[in-house]
C-alpha cells in the first residue's frame, strides 16, 4: 500500500497542469522571489537545496540571485522538464537536479546554507511533505543555516453560509423524489475545499498551530488545538474555515503571505468544515473547540481531523465531535 501510494502521490506530479497552477499562483511565486531577490546578501555565494522542485523556479530563483550552486531533489519525471528549463537559461553550470527521494539519495556535499521548499499542502499539512524537509534539515543543514520559509501559522473561524450548506445537505432530502438523507454521514466527513467571501465571516480568530521549521519535529505535526470563537455579531454559525500563513523571518525584511478569507485569492483556497449543528447566535457569544489533526493511517499523504465543540448560548445549546478527511 505504501508504494502504491507514494507511487501515485509522485505521479501526480508529472503532469505540468499542476506546475502551471502553482507558478501562475501569483501570491505564491512572487513571495518567493521577493524573499530570494530581496535578500541577495543572504542567497550570495551560498549553497542552497532546493526540495521538492518541480519546475525548478525556486532553483532559478536562487541561481539568479548569487547562490554558489544549487541542488535540486525531485522524485517526479517534472524534473527532466526543469533539467531543459535550466539548460535553456544558461544555468547547467549552477544547479544540479537530483531525481529521487529525498531519504534516499546522497548529495555530493556534506552541508548546505539554505534550504528552500514550497512544501504547503490544502490545510498546510496536506501531502505531508513538510516531513521530507526536516528530513533534510536535519541532515543536511549546517549549524545557523537558513529556511525559507521558516515559520507556518494556522487560523480557524467560523462562517455563515446558508445557501451553500443548503446546496451540500439539504438537497438529499428529497432527490428526484427519493430520500438521500444515508449519504450524509459520508459527505459530513468529507471538506470543502474552496474560496470563502470574508463578508460571511462571524467570529474572531484562533491560531491552532504555530510552527518554527528551524526547530519543529515530526512529532509537531500531529496535534491537538483547543480554541475559542467570539461571535462578532447576531448571525447564524453553518461552518468553521481553517487557512494557513507563512513567513520568511529570516530576511532582512521579514516577508509573509497569507491564504486565507482576508488575502487574496491563492491555488490552495481555505478549507471548510461544515458543523453538525446550525447554531444561531448573539454577537460576543463564544464556540470552545478542540481541533486535531493527524496523518491518515493508510495514507500517510492524506490527513484526518477530529473536530469537538460546545456552544452554550441564548438560542442554541450544541455540542458535538465530527471527523473529518482530506485525501
Amino acid at each position: 500500500i505504501l508504494c502504491k501510494n507514494y507511487f501515485e502521490y509522485f505521479n501526480s506530479y508529472n503532469y505540468i497542469h499542476i506546475h502551471e497552477d502553482m507558478i501562475k499562483d501569483e501570491v505564491r511565486t512572487r513571495t518567493y522571489y521577493n524573499a530570494i531577490r530581496r535578500n541577495e546578501h543572504l542567497i550570495k555565494d551560498k549553497i542552497v537545496l532546493d526540495v521538492g522542485c518541480g519546475t525548478g523556479i525556486l532553483s532559478f530563483f536562487a541561481a539568479k540571485y548569487g547562490a554558489k550552486h544549487v541542488y535540486s531533489i525531485d522524485k517526479s519525471d517534472i524534473i527532466y522538464t526543469a533539467i531543459k528549463i535550466r539548460d535553456a537559461n544558461n544555468l547547467t553550470d549552477k544547479i544540479t537536479f537530483i531525481k529521487g527521494l529525498a531519504e534516499e539519495i546522497e548529495l555530493p556535499v556534506d552541508k548546505v546554507d539554505i534550504i528552500i521548499s514550497e512544501w504547503m499542502g490544502y490545510c498546510l499539512l496536506f501531502e505531508n511533505m513538510l516531513d521530507t524537509v526536516l528530513y533534510c534539515r536535519d541532515k543536511w543543514l549546517k549549524k545557523g543555516g537558513l529556511i525559507f520559509p521558516d515559520k507556518a501559522y494556522m487560523y480557524i473561524a467560523g462562517i455563515e453560509d446558508s445557501l451553500y450548506r443548503e446546496e451540500k445537505f439539504d438537497c438529499w432530502k428529497n432527490c428526484y423524489g427519493l430520500n438521500f438523507t444515508p449519504i450524509l454521514p459520508i459527505l459530513k466527513e468529507e471538506v470543502v475545499i474552496d474560496y470563502v467571501d470574508r463578508n460571511f465571516i462571524v467570529t474572531d480568530t484562533s491560531c491552532i498551530l504555530d510552527l518554527d521549521l528551524n526547530t519543529c519535529t515530526k512529532d509537531n505535526l500531529s496535534f491537538v488545538s483547543p480554541f475559542k470563537l467570539k461571535m462578532t455579531k447576531k448571525d447564524y454559525l453553518h461552518a468553521l474555515v481553517i487557512w494557513f500563513d507563512v513567513s520568511f523571518s529570516a530576511c532582512h525584511t521579514p516577508i509573509s503571505f497569507t491564504t486565507g478569507p482576508y488575502g487574496a485569492h491563492t491555488h490552495w483556497k481555505q478549507t471548510v468544515l461544515y458543523t453538525t449543528d446550525i447554531i444561531t447566535a448573539e454577537k460576543n457569544e463564544t464556540l470552545n473547540g478542540l481541533f486535531a489533526l493527524k496523518k491518515n493511517k493508510n495514507n500517510s499523504r492524506h490527513i484526518d481531523m477530529k473536530l469537538h465543540y460546545v456552544f452554550n448560548g441564548v438560542h442554541t445549546k450544541a455540542k458535538a465531535t465530527q471527523l473529518f478527511n482530506i485525501g
